[in-house]
């Protein structure tokens, strides 16, 4: 019996150990492969990719821009992601704005257009008319830069994409401005600036005041024209932004024009007075609401 009882004993330890051993190997791979997840979404994040072309390119890196743009089209058409798809033929266009390639703005158009189609989503018109609204704007074309942003605000509206309905009448009041309907553009701004504050009421939005700036200086105000200019540089360095190409242009026009028109003692004298003004302060001084 004690035989019987020690040999029953070694039996039941190694069918244990047996067990055991087979659990590890079951499970091991499974633990490997749960740690390599995420290491593999954090590489291969596209959306994030989008964001990193965005920004290379306010920072005036458009070879990389372009490069990450490009990887993020082909894994959108790979995965039929329209969302990507889309946010990459976007990103693309700005690029376009930079070198004014109207050739290669209209390819990628067509491309928003038939995606705009197939998908049934109106956003991606509604980016295509923005993009063509921005070009034709750096390009001075300001008649069909106007029926773009109301083609864009019109689907924006419709959608409800609010965020690209404020922004464009920021970029719309530069060609009221240009035109010389300096009352629309005052209206357009006064918009922007309480559609901003709805959306967000502790914002210092500095962006807007280039179009103040601009405003300013065609209406022959350069005392004001330099003030706003002067602050908008001041807060973009405080708050790390980089304007973008169609929107910078006019703020480099009003600053090369103040120089021209203003004593270097009025300049530097308005440079110190304006260290300590704000979006609301000048918003109030120059903008009639």
């Amino acid at each position: 019996m004690t035989k019987i009882f020690f040999f029953q004993m070694i039996l039941t330890a190694t069918i244990i150990t047996s067990c055991v051993e087979e659990q590890q190997k079951d499970t091991e791979p499974l633990a490997s492969s749960t740690l390599e997840t995420p290491s593999t979404a954090e590489i291969i994040n596209p959306y994030k990719m989008l964001n990193d072309a965005y920004q290379q390119f306010k920072e005036g890196n458009d070879d990389e821009s372009i490069t990450i743009a490009n990887k993020v089209l082909y894994i959108g058409r790979e995965t039929n992601n329209d969302t990507l798809i889309g946010g990459a033929l976007s990103s693309l266009c700005r690029n376009a704005q930079r070198t004014l390639d109207t050739v290669r703005l209209a390819e990628l158009s067509k491309e928003l257009e038939q995606l705009s189609i197939s998908s049934g989503d109106q956003k991606w018109m509604m980016k295509r008319a923005h993009m063509n609204a921005e070009m034709w704007r750096l390009i001075g074309n300001m008649e069909r830069a106007e029926a773009f942003y109301n083609e864009s605000m019109a689907i924006s509206s419709s959608i409800g994409a609010t965020g690209m309905f404020t922004i464009d009448h920021f970029n719309k009041s530069f060609v009221s401005t240009a035109t010389g309907d300096y009352v629309e553009a005052n209206r357009l701004i006064a918009k922007y600036y309480a559609l901003r504050r709805e959306a967000d009421s502790t914002s210092e939005d500095a962006y807007g005041l280039i179009a103040l700036a601009y405003l300013l200086e065609q209406k022959g105000n350069y005392n004001g024209a330099h003030e706003v200019a002067v602050v908008t540089r001041r807060l973009f360095e405080e708050q790390n932004l980089f304007p973008e190409p169609p929107d910078e242009k006019p703020l480099l026009m009003v600053e090369a024009k103040v120089i021209q028109m203003l004593a270097d003692e009025v300049l530097e004298e308005i440079r110190t007075t304006s260290v300590s003004q704000s979006v609301d302060g000048l918003l109030e001084k120059y903008l009639i609401q």
